[in-house]
């Protein structure tokens, strides 16, 4: 059971011990096998961590899931200190990001940072100042790459960004070379792992890319603009396939007489009015799909057991989604989502309803 788990690591820290590092993929993994970060998920983990006075370190909810975390020890005693040495020395010049009240306390945080993205956290193909431009070409073709940092070792002494229109300007100015260092962009854009993503954006459509610098000030990653449209379609996909889902079935039950769809209603509410479809929930969608009296109605001519079944499920996953997961939907839940459109998409154009 999840308690165990981090009731023991609570118990190793107490007296002592030292507790391994584990992905943030792991740790949701031992709270009933989850595999993102749902609201609730999220909720029932802190509350967890809290009960036994400890926390990650970064915070599980904000980095992203294949990265390491540490836990530690959290006491009333520490946080009450460290506020009132807030308070009373106010902001200094020390490092905050190393030690900061925000961090003992491990506030929790909803902004969305760039450290959530897959490619701000992969290792980096680079190369050095003075490797041969044939060097740099042939991985920015090998990899489908439009840029590549210029450092002189990995993850640190960046010098700057080569790139296939940095090559192309100074190529067409007459300025020839065999070496990376003479075709390559000298400045960057460089931003905190930390940073909102809706931060980064803006500089990542003007520049094509922006390189992520971790708290041990490694390069740790470069998001793109086409990394930003993976990220999106992975979490616009599926509010689209439902909306498209809950239109179809007001076409469907459309037909209905107003009499038949209030049969759909919860009984608890009895004092709601309902005038057309559009007054129902997705509940009451399928409850309505789910009596056979009402279902023959809709001359589906297909079969209501699947039918209702397969909306089921359409019903938990809007409602998961509905409570915004960062982490995207499970691609067996988003192929659950994508053929009950082509089912409907197909009844559709065969002018079933």
């Amino acid at each position: 059971m999840h308690n165990d788990k981090i009731k023991d690591i609570a118990t190793r820290l107490e007296q002592g011990q030292l507790v391994d590092t584990v992905s943030v993929r792991t740790l949701l993994s031992w709270f009933w096998g989850s595999k993102r970060r749902g609201w609730w998920v999220v909720k029932i983990i802190k509350e967890t961590l809290a009960e036994e006075g400890i926390e990650t370190f970064p915070d599980f909810s904000s980095a992203y899931i294949d990265s390491l975390i540490q836990f530690r020890k959290v006491t009333i005693n520490e946080i009450k200190k460290a506020s009132k040495k807030e308070e009373e020395v106010g902001p200094t010049s020390e490092n905050i990001a190393d030690k900061s009240f925000d961090e003992l306390l491990n506030i929790d945080d909803p902004t969305y940072r760039i450290s959530r993205l897959e490619a701000a956290n992969k290792t980096l193909i680079f190369v050095k100042p003075d490797s041969a431009l044939s060097e740099a070409i042939t991985q920015m073709i090998t990899y489908d790459f439009s840029q590549l940092p210029v450092m002189q070792s990995t993850k640190r002494d960046l010098k700057g960004v080569i790139s296939w229109r940095s090559i192309g300007q100074k190529l067409s100015v007459g300025k020839k070379s065999a070496t990376v260092r003479d075709l390559m962009e000298p400045t960057f854009q460089l931003i905190d792992s930390d940073t909102s993503l809706f931060k980064a954006i803006p500089i990542i459509i003007e520049h094509d890319y922006v390189l992520i610098s971790n708290k041990s000030k490694e390069i740790c990653g470069i998001v793109t603009a086409s990394d930003l449209s993976l990220q999106f379609k992975q979490l616009t996909e599926p509010f689209l396939l439902v909306a498209e889902i809950e239109n179809h079935l007001r076409q469907i039950l459309g037909r209905l007489e107003k009499e038949v769809l209030e049969k759909g209603k919860d009984e608890r509410d009895s004092e709601r009015i309902v005038a057309s479809v559009v007054d129902l929930t997705f509940g009451e969608y399928l409850r309505l799909c789910q009596n056979p009296t009402i279902w023959e109605q809709l001359f589906l001519e297909i079969d209501r057991d699947i039918f209702c079944k397969n909306l089921e499920k359409v019903k938990d996953i809007r409602n998961n989604i509905m409570h915004f997961d960062p982490d995207g939907l499970e691609d067996e839940n988003v192929e659950v989502l994508r053929n009950f459109v082509r089912l409907l998409q197909t009844l559709r154009s065969l002018q079933v309803f």
